[in-house]
């Protein structure tokens, strides 16, 4: 019984789609295939538009300074994280090297 009435919803369901769709077919088909309006825009709204992406980029020039500086500080520490590593490595095999000059004494 509960998969009839499913059943019933899913058929209700695609139906209104396919009406829904078959009545805005048409509209859609009608617009504009590179996305523009045609509705044209005043030039005094173009150049408040382009004064405002100029003045907006500016904006965005700080987060770059702070990309590079983020990024030099990460090749900073990975830089000095692999001379620790090479440190580390040369005093573990001189470690290991006295540990085998005990053992041979002993």
């Amino acid at each position: 019984m509960i998969q009839l009435i499913a059943f019933i919803i899913f058929l209700l369901s695609l139906a209104g789609i396919v009406f829904i769709l078959g009545k805005k077919a048409p509209i859609l088909v009608k617009l504009p295939q590179n996305g523009h309006h045609g509705i044209k825009k005043p030039d005094v709204l173009f150049k408040l538009e382009q004064k405002i992406k100029e003045h907006h980029f500016h904006l965005f020039k700080r987060p770059m300074w702070l990309q590079k500086l983020l990024s030099f500080i990460k090749i900073f520490i990975l830089r000095s994280e692999r001379k620790i590593d090479h440190l580390l490595q040369g005093i573990r095999k001189k470690v290991q090297q006295a540990d085998k000059e005990i053992k041979k004494k002993k």
